[in-house]
């Protein structure tokens, strides 16, 4: 069994248990914490989040967890923001009002604007248009589990997946060692199965 490690990030705003069950039925046991140098110094870092974007900026400020998120992509961790978790990575969000992100990945967080159901809520098709190793073996068309009420506007090349939703909302982002998904994989099946266990063979 490898010894590395991985931290889910735990600043008082997500379902880390839900992530930590799916790593575990697989084998792997991420340990949750608040821990400024146990996340600095973690193998890999899951950035999980539900709720509002200010309060959760200002609880990872907080605990200066946003500053040992951004030491850690720095030092070429691997990093997965999760849902909220992926919106907190970017520039900045006009959720609520303007807030500055963790600035990992250039863009911002913007509101949906289209004549459907809003929260952008259950099953839909993940259209890939790069390669990833979060991605491997996970089919064209693959459906996941979304609950988003915002969404991320980026740079062509930092886009590796959208869910058509009126709009192409971005589903799955990659900057270097830095990867985002929109929707839930722990609620995900199989196929987010298969992505966590994609993340943790980046890292064994």
């Amino acid at each position: 069994m490898s010894d590395k490690k991985i931290s889910i990030v735990d600043y008082g705003m997500g379902n880390l248990r839900s992530v930590e069950k799916a790593f575990e039925s697989f084998g792997v046991f991420p340990e949750i914490t608040s821990d400024y140098d146990k996340i600095l110094n973690s193998d890999g870092i899951i950035l999980p989040g539900v709720g509002a974007f200010p309060d959760a900026m200002e609880c990872l400020e907080k605990l200066k967890l946003d500053e040992a998120l951004k030491k850690a992509a720095k030092k070429g961790v691997p990093i997965m923001g999760i849902c909220l978790g992926m919106q907190l990575l970017f520039d900045e969000s006009d959720e609520v009002r303007l807030t500055k992100g963790l600035g990992l990945i250039d863009g911002r967080v913007k509101k949906f604007e289209v004549d459907l159901k809003i929260p952008h809520m259950g099953w839909n098709s993940l259209n890939i248009v790069k390669e990833c190793p979060v991605l491997k073996g996970v089919k064209q068309g693959s459906y996941v589990y979304f609950v988003h009420s915002y969404h991320a506007v980026l740079k062509e090349e930092e886009l590796v997946a959208f869910a058509p939703y009126g709009v192409n909302a971005p589903a799955v982002v990659m900057k270097g060692n830095v990867f985002g998904l929109q929707f839930h994989p722990e609620k995900s099946g199989d196929v987010g199965i298969q992505m966590l266990k994609n993340f943790w063979e980046l890292i064994k």
